[in-house]
């Protein structure tokens, strides 16, 4: 307990799921945390529930100067010493029938949203000479091809690629950039991806989703709070040595 006292996160996407997660376990640990999340009225919900070292603002990840002023209103209340990059969708269809309205959706939330969240937080760490913590979140769908997910796949090998970019370019300012790679996470995000799967392999509701979780060797589909941990460790000092990483956590679905 206390790894991150006295220390303030920002998390987007944090409303719900792992985001929200990570942001009852950052606050457990010691830390302010901002949720930062499109639907405002859920984030707000839960930075109440969560507590009093929460709070929550609205963010829009595609759209630059948001978060150029939001990461600016933050900053001026004092340093920012650790960034989640959580926010993220997912679509699927064949490489047949890929739209381009889904292919610029996802790069917009998936891979733009997260470079210039790490833009404007890492210089606003720069400013104020913190020594912070940048934590992206990457997929095993990254880490392979699957014939069905080609643009959502795309996205996550791009966030690996820019977690190891930028994780050689900001430690020379003392800031440290990795990434988790989860598995299948168990949750409403994967009762939209179960529906998608239903349709283009024409299978019953729910099987999808149990075949998944059958095929990772640990048993069971994870869980948001299986990644907890992970996320702390990268957000404190433990990790001040670990640069430009991808650490899968993922019930030992992908080995690298």
């Amino acid at each position: 307990m206390n790894r991150l006292q006295g220390k303030r996160a920002i998390i987007t996407g944090a409303a719900r799921g792992i985001g929200r997660a990570f942001a009852e376990a950052y606050a457990r640990e010691g830390a302010s945390v901002v949720i930062l999340d499109i639907d405002l009225a859920r984030a707000e919900q839960a930075a109440k529930e969560i507590g009093p070292a929460v709070s929550a603002r609205q963010l829009d990840v595609t759209d630059i100067s948001a978060i150029e002023r939001v990461v600016g209103e933050i900053a001026a209340d004092g340093p920012i010493d650790i960034l989640v990059n959580n926010a993220a969708l997912f679509d699927m269809a064949p490489v047949t029938e890929v739209t381009e309205a889904s292919y610029d959706k996802l790069f917009a939330i998936n891979v733009k949203g997260p470079l210039f969240m790490m833009k404007a937080v890492s210089n606003a760490m720069i400013a104020t000479g913190t020594r912070g913590k940048i934590i992206n979140m990457a997929s095993q769908a990254g880490r392979r091809g699957e014939a069905l997910v080609l643009v959502y796949c795309a996205t996550k090998a791009a966030m690996i690629s820019m977690t190891q970019s930028a994780g050689l370019a900001l430690i020379k300012h003392g800031i440290n950039v990795n990434a988790i790679a989860p598995g299948v996470v168990d949750g409403e995000h994967w009762d939209g991806v179960d529906a998608l799967f239903a349709k283009y392999e024409n299978r019953p509701k729910g099987e999808k989703k149990r075949l998944v979780g059958e095929a990772v060797p640990y048993g069971r589909m994870g869980t948001a709070e299986d990644l907890t941990g992970m996320a702390i460790f990268l957000a404190s000092s433990e990790s001040d040595y670990v640069v430009a990483q991808t650490y899968n956590v993922d019930g030992g679905n992908w080995m690298s």
